[in-house]
């Protein structure tokens, strides 16, 4: 048994806190900056309210704790203050390992609202520059799989989104340029499950930890989707130099809604996340690489198939 810390208890966090307690083998700890509401406290972890800004404070906190698990969000992270903090922290208390707030991409050129992880992706190697004085990991994952089966909620606190390239409830896609470009999609909970099996890992964690349940190219998505559904996809291609440019031409623009925003600021901010998502593949980008896959050889991850065809048997 070792004691966890894992600071930011948001909805991916919340997976994996489940999945660490359903294993019963550590003690846990949740930082947070405030007080845990009713609803919030979950058997067999323990809630700590911590000042991100106070290095001596938090040392203290994680005085005895073997790993850390960032999910700070970044983007509200204002000079990633909190993560480097964290990190300070952590080092001086003796904190063996810590993932910082990856869960995602290993590229992230075209996600303007995530460049702080790569801010303190270089915060922690200058740390070890010299020496190493923490061993640390990017839990690099890809997208959620879950993201396939549409707005159903099919997972226990991450929420759906509208924002894929192919719509599997539709039976729509969009390609930025060709369909042979590839996205990696691992289901979250494989994704939970390697984080559980990774903090008994004995051996080093990987700097870099790509987690690669499912790497498909559009095309093997689509034809999937379409064995899955019965029935042919309508695909859309889009010019990269439109989509470079800035142009977002599609007949399909995924649904948001920012509280209190105009609706044109809604489908401004719906073509610029979708305009990412694009280019992003586009620049082949979307996919990760798969040192956890290598360490746990014997793990079987959620096939893309299986999962929407699970998802669609009725539909």
């Amino acid at each position: 048994m070792v004691k966890i810390a894992i600071a930011g208890p948001g909805l991916l966090a919340r997976e994996v806190i489940d999945g660490l307690v359903a294993a019963g083998k550590h003690e846990i700890i949740l930082l947070s900056r405030r007080d845990a509401a009713p609803e919030e406290l979950v058997k067999g972890t323990t809630w700590v309210k911590v000042d991100f800004s106070d290095k001596e404070a938090l040392t203290q906190v994680l005085r005895g704790v073997h790993t850390v698990l960032s999910f700070i969000v970044v983007h509200k992270d204002t000079d990633n203050a909190a993560q480097k903090t964290l990190i300070d922290a952590a080092v001086e208390a003796g904190v063996r390992r810590i993932a910082p707030s990856e869960w995602s991409l290993a590229n992230l050129d075209q996600f303007g609202w995530y460049h702080g992880k790569l801010e303190v992706r270089e915060y922690l190697a200058e740390k070890n520059r010299d020496r190493k004085v923490i061993e640390y990991c990017l839990f690099q994952p890809g997208w959620f799989l879950n993201y396939l089966g549409g707005m159903r909620k099919i997972s226990t606190h991450i929420q759906p989104t509208p924002f894929t390239l192919v719509d599997h409830t539709e039976g729509h896609a969009r390609a930025p340029g060709s369909v042979a470009n590839k996205i990696t999609y691992t289901a979250i909970h494989d994704v939970v499950n390697v984080v559980v099996k990774a903090i008994d890992y004995e051996g080093e964690w990987p700097t870099i930890g790509g987690i690669n349940g499912n790497t498909l190219s559009l095309a093997e998505e689509i034809a999937i989707g379409e064995r899955v559904r019965g029935k042919p996809y309508e695909v859309e291609t889009l010019q990269l130099d439109d989509l470079r440019a800035g142009i977002v031409n599609t007949s399909w623009l995924p649904a948001i809604d920012q509280p209190g925003a105009a609706p044109s600021d809604n489908e401004a901010l719906a073509r610029h996340i979708l305009r990412s998502l694009l280019l992003n593949a586009a620049d082949g980008s979307g996919t990760v690489s798969d040192e956890w896959n290598q360490i746990f050889p014997d793990y079987q991850f959620t096939k893309a198939e299986d999962f929407l065809a699970g998802i669609f048997a009725d539909a």
